[in-house]
């Protein structure tokens, strides 16, 4: 791809737009980065490239660009972008724009939840295989990095949000993984369906000779590629589970106990990662012996601590209901809930069966709680707290010895942290600093 004589916009001055701009000028671009904010949010950004801090609607009128590129937080069919799209030859995303520079094997990962652990593994079972591999995308290096350089990796792991996947054009993984889909960024999204649709792109450029890797049951129209299936609660899939082994039509080909992967969720996202391996031709004793020491992400399902037989889990990173309701279904001790924060729109009806089957109490934070409270009390009984660290010791004091407390969020934290980490960090030192 020469971009030689082209003039590029990239909208965002984050860590990907950092990345496609630097990449636009490698290319030969003529490069300016617009974001809102100001000059300090340009601090990072590549030699070369003109910078214009304060961007507003009407700077993107009167912009002409050959090419822009936009970031992923940055809401594609807001006034922003769209007075952007106006002038521009072509409108894509950093993702596409990093496709279509890299030769390499492609796996894409898509789903509400799992995507990090899956990515992860697939990165870590490439490189067992002797392969080079990179996990990239909405995880670790924006993409557009890891194709430059002189070490450009044979094979990419690229974790793909809607966001993303909603400004691709050409973009065709080798393998396209999807792991799940429930409801979730009901705040950018006018509709379910609009927010299915983006995630859906994954497959739109595959062809015959290529893989589709996806859970049994989900309605995916239009696959072109070659399908493969798993599931960790229903038969039928090429990839099953019985009891806390996983199954490739009838033989064990893996064996959860001597790894670190605990309930249902991980143990779908080992069967995503074992069918992308051998899509690839990967053999399930190289990939047993790549995960036999992998340890998840922190803030997903970890255990942070045992105190007074009181299990406390850390599960911060379920920003939404799906996230949540595999964190509830893998329990099997009683339990009290930790829960609440944004309110991203999202409807909890369909989690009270589940409450009223695992959960013994509930308690509340962040500006959601007092709606959630008025559902959750239909079933189980009900505490609310103004902080997380008071959330944590209500919750020592309802827990039993032999029991769980299980903090799984369900939204998203903005309302009262920076993300789903810091809100998992203070988790983990309330619970450290409990006596």
């Amino acid at each position: 791809m020469n971009l030689a004589g082209q003039s590029v916009a990239v909208l965002g001055a984050g860590r990907s737009g950092r990345a496609a701009a630097r990449l636009a000028l490698h290319l030969g671009g003529t490069v300016t980065v617009y974001d809102t904010a100001g000059e300090k949010a340009f601090e990072g950004m590549p030699e070369g490239v003109t910078r214009h801090p304060g961007a507003t609607v009407e700077t993107g009128k009167a912009c002409r660009a050959d090419l822009v590129v936009i970031s992923p937080g940055i809401t594609t069919d807001g006034e922003f972008a769209s007075a952007f799209a106006t002038g521009a030859g072509e409108f894509i995303g950093e993702i596409e724009l990093a496709a279509r520079v890299y030769t390499g094997t492609v796996v894409g990962i898509t789903g509400t939840n799992g995507k990090t652990t899956t990515t992860e593994l697939v990165e870590r079972i490439m490189k067992a295989a002797g392969r080079t591999c990179e996990a990239c995308g909405n995880y670790g290096r924006p993409f557009a990095n890891a194709v430059l350089g002189e070490d450009v990796p044979e094979t990419v792991a690229v974790e793909l949000s809607s966001f993303q996947l909603e400004t691709i054009r050409d973009f065709r993984p080798d393998v396209a993984v999807w792991l799940n889909f429930s409801p979730d960024h009901m705040d950018r999204y006018t509709s379910v369906e609009d927010y299915r649709a983006a995630k859906l792109r994954i497959f739109e450029n595959q062809r015959p000779e290529d893989v589709a890797v996806v859970r049994l049951g989900e309605d995916l129209p239009g696959i072109k590629g070659q399908c493969r299936t798993f599931s960790a609660t229903e038969e039928g899939g090429d990839y099953s589970l019985r009891g806390s082994t996983i199954m490739l039509e009838g033989a064990a080909v893996l064996e959860l106990g001597a790894t670190m992967l605990r309930g249902l969720h991980n143990a779908e996202n080992a069967m995503a990662a074992l069918a992308t391996a051998r899509a690839l031709g990967i053999s399930a004793e190289v990939v047993a012996e790549a995960v036999a020491d992998y340890a998840p992400p922190l803030h997903r399902c970890e255990l942070v601590r045992t105190l007074d037989g009181v299990e406390y889990i850390n599960d911060s990173k379920a920003t939404n209901l799906h996230a949540m309701e595999s964190a509830l279904r893998s329990l099997d001790r009683p339990a009290v809930l930790i829960a609440g924060g944004k309110d991203k729109g999202l409807d909890y009806g369909g989690v009270l069966p589940l409450l009223k089957r695992h959960v013994s109490a509930v308690v509340l934070i962040g500006e959601i709680r007092e709606s959630l409270a008025a559902l959750f009390a239909e079933e189980v009984e009900v505490h609310k707290a103004e902080t997380l660290a008071d959330a944590v010791g209500a919750a020592q004091g309802l827990a039993v010895r032999g029991g769980t407390v299980l903090f799984s969020p369900g939204t998203s934290s903005f309302d009262m942290f920076s993300g789903y980490e810091a809100r998992g960090d203070v988790f983990r030192a309330a619970v450290n600093a409990l006596k």
